[in-house]
């Protein structure tokens, strides 16, 4: 299977990229670089992408596993190099789980699945990056 994007420039610092859904992302740089931040950083797209991957496939599981959760949220942190290219090279992946009925075992089987087999972007961050995973549960928590 092949994904096709086309990246467009709009002018300045600004692009707009196709996505094979049929939705559209607007890409700009900060000021301080020129644009005028009116789009998504391409960097911090892709730490947006990782949190989306990992997502689905622990919502998807959540789903077939028949598990109780009120709020499930993904933060990331993710170190920039000094030098160029600047990239990432060691990312903290936070899973937060909040309810008053959670399986904490189920939730993190559902978190070790999405890790360790199924996300596609998190094997494509293993390459470059040191990779820390936590599951956090909230319990009686709603979200914050």
């Amino acid at each position: 299977m092949t994904n096709h994007i086309t990246t467009t420039w709009l002018g300045n610092m600004k692009f707009e990229s196709t996505n094979p859904s049929g939705h559209n992302v607007i890409i700009d740089a900060a000021p301080e670089m020129g644009g005028e931040s009116s789009g998504y950083r391409p960097k911090a797209l892709m730490l947006s992408a990782l949190a989306g991957c990992s997502g689905l496939d622990v919502a998807s599981l959540m789903k077939k596993m028949k598990l109780l959760v009120d709020d499930f949220k993904i933060d990331i942190e993710a170190n920039l190099t000094e030098e160029h290219p600047k990239h990432y090279d060691a990312v903290t992946m936070s899973f937060h789980f909040y309810g008053r009925e959670l399986n904490e075992k189920k939730l993190q089987k559902a978190v070790d699945l999405s890790v360790e087999k199924y996300c596609g972007v998190m094997e494509m961050f293993r390459h470059f990056a040191k990779m820390t995973i936590e599951t956090h549960f909230h319990h009686n928590e709603t979200l914050k």
